[in-house]
């Protein structure tokens, strides 16, 4: 993979990571916090990500690119009011 695609894969999986997250955040920002909801909020999408990361044949050094963007995602998704 040269370096443009490999950039355009994790710029993509970024947003994917970001958007899944906000989901995930707006819903674990309204339980019981420490409760098993709200556990598998913050932790289900650790498993797409890892998958959609190896599909695209990226190593291990562009987890942290994506933790920013999980944390992120789950910080404004607890803030969303509607």
């Amino acid at each position: 993979m040269d370096n443009s695609s490999r950039s355009v894969a994790v710029a993509v999986i970024c947003i994917i990571t970001f958007a899944l997250n906000i989901f995930f955040g707006y819903f674990r920002a309204r339980t019981k916090k420490y409760s098993f909801k709200w556990f598998l909020y913050i932790h289900l999408p650790i498993p797409v990500v890892i998958m959609v990361r190896l599909y695209a044949q990226l190593d291990y050094r562009v987890i942290p690119v994506f933790l920013v963007a999980a944390v992120a995602g789950q910080v404004i998704g607890g803030r969303i009011e509607i």
